[in-house]
């Protein structure tokens, strides 16, 4: 199999792989053909008023300042004399819209949305709002469109301010919010002199939602801890006030209105959301109105946390709740049905009505969520053979008929208490059977995957023995090859005929399916393992088992550097002291003290703060303030001032190293340079000084919040355009592309930096030429090579096959050491394994308005970057070592392949949400990053190997 056929065939396979978690772990939990349900006895409110303060951490709400005083006086009155409060437990992915659909739907949405942005409807659902008799709602254009759209009828209005207003740079967010309280002001003043308006605000089964995003734009940008996050807060508190008085005003205090005060989700305190940081998924609950019950004093509260000492709420119970359980209970308190895939469980202790109505609210969400376990058990029963059909035994058909029959007739006797109780058991019992019949197939399909996985691995490992060692093979029986391909082709009818007759959906056929000519391809080389068998017979076992256990202790390196980055300064600090271990030293003694030296620089990188998060290194103390950080522990901060000071450091070494390249590229001009490679070598010299330029400059704009420059906004853009395209102009001579591809790549890493990370692709490549180095060094100590300048080898020769050589044992330690650069390129600034880890403010030089899609682009290019330096080293390497690039390729592709089948195990569905989304992106990252590895490959080799001639044709000679 040639090396673009064999790529292609792993890229598919990978990516059936990686599609195999989201149909595994990630498909939608909806199910259809419910009938609505809702409490006969009359609600105690017509009208429900929600706040959505989009962003608003729980203790940033509750907390107290400094001097004593609330940070919110009115909601904390409210807590204190009108309603009841607590904790609204979120979910990950803690986003904007999966928040709001488990707020105002009731359940927790599917992966799938992300595909979307979270904007639009990626499956249709019900909410309070479709079951509402009319809805008005005012806020962003991301949030508001989607429950509009999924409405049935037009009786849902929206009113949004453009999506240019969700600028992070320009003036204060706080006018989102402001531009919210001033329109429904302006709504219900033209509603006075509109008799059709008046009418239908006057209507029962009336919701007004607030969405209020001035909070989370101001924490993306000053961060949680910021001034202007607290002085939204108190503006939000204002708002809160004017509108609650606005609306009593308006209908006559006639106690009738409910109100409602939470949060989509929280924040950290760098300013991110989206995994399961308690900071991000603590958000708060204030209710009081009209159903609702008033504060209520205790003396003493069971809670692990110690949130209601320091909020200074411990005489206030406080009620902790699942952010899907607001949705029934916005539903109870109007009187319209349950939205039908709520899964939420109606709290109880914030109704303030008589137990028949509460007894009544429990039976009514009880059927709700019972009707959609029916749909889901009948669903799989339908699609599975009836003798392998296992049901949910705590459930059966009778005791479904039992419990309901009992809790009616409780309710008929007036036994309301025992009713209540009789519907929690059914509501859990049906929660646990939803999610029993919704991950039903699970394991089936893991072990497909499982066989998958390990085939391809298989084959992989025979492909590289047979083509690229000197391995003797034994003379294929095609005899045998017949009878295993028959049999193999049975087994895939017969899995095939299995999927067919239980009508599963096509992807299970592909995974299915997968295993067996992955697993034919493996038996097909029968041969070949025999003679690696018998090979490895002729070793001492204690050498079989020392390389095994060696080759083991390297992946798991790997592995432990998902969870603790530190992990990656051991692997560093033992590459150390290969040259010793090897004897290197005595041979090339500079070489070796070059990569010793930058081995412990690139080492101390894991240990320092995540980028966004914490950026504490110690450099310089002057007007830094001490933060204590989400641990308790207090650490020196870097001031604005001293990020930008790393930046510009960073950028003036660069411009250092290109100047200390020029005299030698000045002396070369006759015989390998053309006077127009240096024009381009200054060009990219200016691109550094122009992007040093428009990080500063950038930032003290945003600093007085003047917003983005347009001039530095399209200088970003074009020095990124730029950066992809001049490497391609230069020589394929080995270290002037090499210093080529630096010097563009790290323009456009400076403009997309915050801090120190920006002298983290310096130090990378410093090591990355060390390596160079050191395997040509190698090569020479083993007697394998002759030792070519380095500044005659050239990228467009690698193709030359007549110079490759076979694999040696020591090759599998180059592919490692990608493999390992790869991760460290990927951690050693950050865990980019958690959603929460990107800082939005790396964008800023480029854009400040929200755009999740540009944005996120723009992160991922600064990922790639330093994986892109790593990768053109490793072609570098492969030319110096006289290696097809498909061999070392072979080899990484198995490294990560292990890789990755050891994170498939890891995976669970047990334990915290956040144990849960840690597991899952883990696989999802080490899969995307084999991917990606294909492509990087291809990509190396284009910046490495081609060259665009803008000045006709320039021919160089390696002499």
């Amino acid at each position: 199999m040639n090396l673009r056929l064999f790529i292609v065939t792993g890229l598919l396979v990978h990516c059936v792989f990686l599609a195999s978690i989201f149909d595994i772990y990630f498909t939608s939990p909806l199910v259809h053909g419910m009938t609505p349900h809702y409490n006969p006895l009359p609600p105690p409110a017509k009208r429900l008023v929600l706040f959505v303060a989009d962003g608003l951490r729980a203790d940033s709400l509750y907390e107290i300042e400094e001097d004593g005083s609330p940070r919110a006086p009115y909601l904390r009155n409210i807590i204190e004399d009108k309603g009841c409060w607590g904790i609204s437990h979120t979910r990950v992915p803690t986003e904007s819209r999966p928040g709001h659909v488990a707020l105002i739907a009731g359940f927790y949405e599917d992966v799938s949305a992300v595909a979307k942005g979270w904007k639009e409807n990626p499956v249709e659902f019900d909410s309070v709002f479709n079951e509402s008799k009319y809805t008005w709602s005012w806020g962003s254009p991301d949030i508001l469109p989607m429950f509009a759209k999924g409405a049935s009828g037009d009786h849902v209005y929206t009113y949004c301010y453009t999506a240019e207003k969700e600028d992070f740079g320009a003036e204060d967010a706080m006018v989102l919010d402001t531009w919210v309280f001033d329109n429904v002001k302006n709504f219900f003043h033209a509603a006075r002199s509109n008799q059709t308006m008046f009418s239908k605000v006057n209507e029962e089964k009336v919701i007004l939602f607030l969405h209020l995003l001035g909070i989370d734009t101001n924490g993306h940008a000053h961060r949680p801890n910021s001034r202007e996050y607290k002085d939204n807060i108190r503006k939000v508190d204002e708002g809160i006030k004017e509108i609650v008085s606005l609306l009593e005003d308006f209908y006559g205090n006639d106690g009738k209105t409910a109100f409602i005060v939470t949060s989509d989700h929280g924040m950290t305190d760098w300013g991110s959301h989206g995994a399961g940081h308690p900071s991000e998924t603590l958000t708060p609950l204030i209710a009081w109105g009209a159903g609702l019950n008033y504060p209520q004093s205790v003396t003493s509260q069971a809670f692990e946390d110690n949130f209601l000492k320091e909020w200074k709420l411990e005489n206030r119970k406080r009620v902790d709740v699942n952010q899907a359980d607001i949705a029934p209970l916005m539903a109870s308190l109007i009187g319209v049905p349950f939205p039908l895939n709520s899964v939420g469980i109606l709290p109880l202790e914030y109704l303030n009505n008589s137990v028949h109505f509460k007894a009544e609210s429990m039976f009514t969400n009880a059927v709700q969520i019972l009707e959609q376990f029916k749909v889901k058990m009948t669903q799989k029963k339908e699609s599975t053979l009836s003798f392998l059909f296992t049901p949910f035994k705590l459930l059966s058909d009778s005791e479904q008929i039992d419990i309901l029959r009992k809790a009616r007739s409780y309710i008929q006797k007036g036994k309301y208490n025992d009713a209540i109780s009789l519907c929690k058991t059914l509501i859990i019992l049906a929660l646990e059977g939803l999610t029993y019949y919704h991950t039903y197939d699970r394991l089936f399909l893991g072990i497909s995957i499982a066989m998958g996985f390990v085939g391809w691995t298989s084959y992989v490992i025979l492909v590289i023995i047979k083509t690229h060692t000197n391995l003797m093979r034994t003379v294929q029986n095609n005899k045998a090859s017949s009878v295993f391909a028959y049999g193999f082709s049975a087994v895939g009818i017969f899995i095939a005929f299995f999927l067919l007759i239980q009508a599963y959906p096509w992807t299970y056929y592909i995974y299915c399916l997968l295993p067996v000519p992955v697993w034919y391809a493996v038996v097909r080389e029968f041969p070949v393992i025999q003679d690696l068998v018998t090979l490895l017979l002729t070793f001492p076992l204690h050498q079989s088992i020392g390389f095994l256990f060696v080759c083991a202790l390297g992946i798991e390196i790997l592995v432990f550097s998902f969870f603790y980055r530190s992990t990656l300064t051991v692997g560093l600090i033992i590459f150390a002291g290969w040259p010793v271990i090897t004897q290197l030293w005595a041979q090339a003694k500079i070489t070796a003290v070059s990569w010793t030296l930058l081995c412990w620089l690139l080492a101390m990188f894991p240990l320092m703060p995540v980028v966004g998060r914490e950026p504490n290194i110690s450099l310089v103390f002057t007007d830094c303030r001490v933060r204590r950080d989400h641990e308790g522990s207090s650490c020196p901060t870097l001031c604005p001032r001293q990020e930008r000071g790393l930046r510009t450091a960073a950028g003036l070494l660069i411009l250092l190293i290109s100047v200390s390249s020029l005299p030698s590229l000045w002396k070369s001009k006759n015989k390998n340079v053309h006077h127009k490679d240096l024009a381009i070598l200054l060009f990219q010299m200016l691109s550094i000084a122009l992007s040093i330029y428009v990080v500063n400059t950038t930032h003290s704009s945003l600093q007085h919040k003047q917003g983005l420059p347009v001039i530095n906004q399209i200088v970003s853009w074009t020095i990124l355009a730029s950066s992809l395209v001049v490497p391609l102009l230069s020589p394929t001579f080995l270290f002037q592309r090499l210093l080529s591809i630096l010097l563009s790549l790290m323009s456009t890493y400076l403009l997309l930096s915050t801090g120190y990370e920006a002298l983290f692709p310096l130090v990378l490549s410093g090591l990355m030429f060390a390596w160079i180095n050191m395997e040509q060094e190698t090569l020479q100590y083993y007697g394998l090579s002759l030792k070519p300048k380095l500044a005659i080898l050239n990228f467009s020769y690698s193709t030359d096959i007549t110079q490759f050589r076979q694999l040696h044992l020591d090759d599998t330690r180059r592919s490692f050491f990608f493999v390992f650069f790869i991760v460290t390129a990927f951690f050693g600034t950050g865990n980019i394994a958690s959603v929460n880890s990107f800082d939005p403010a790396s964008v800023y030089c480029f854009l400040t308005v929200f755009s999740p899609f540009m944005m996120g682009g723009l992160l991922v290019l600064k990922v790639i970057i330093p994986f892109v330096l790593v990768s053109c080293a490793f072609e570098a390497v492969q030319v110096t070592t006289q290696l097809s690039s498909k061999s070392l390729f072979l080899i990484v592709l198995v490294i990560s392949d292990i890789m990755a089948l050891h994170f498939f195990f890891l995976v669970k569905d047990y334990g915290s949400w956040l144990d849960i989304g840690t597991s899952i992106s883990h696989f999802v990252l080490v899969m995307s990053f084999t991917i990606f590895m294909m492509l990087l490959n291809g990509l190396a080799q284009l910046l490495t190997t081609k060259r665009i001639e803008l000045w006709g044709l320039t021919k160089y000679h390696a002499t």
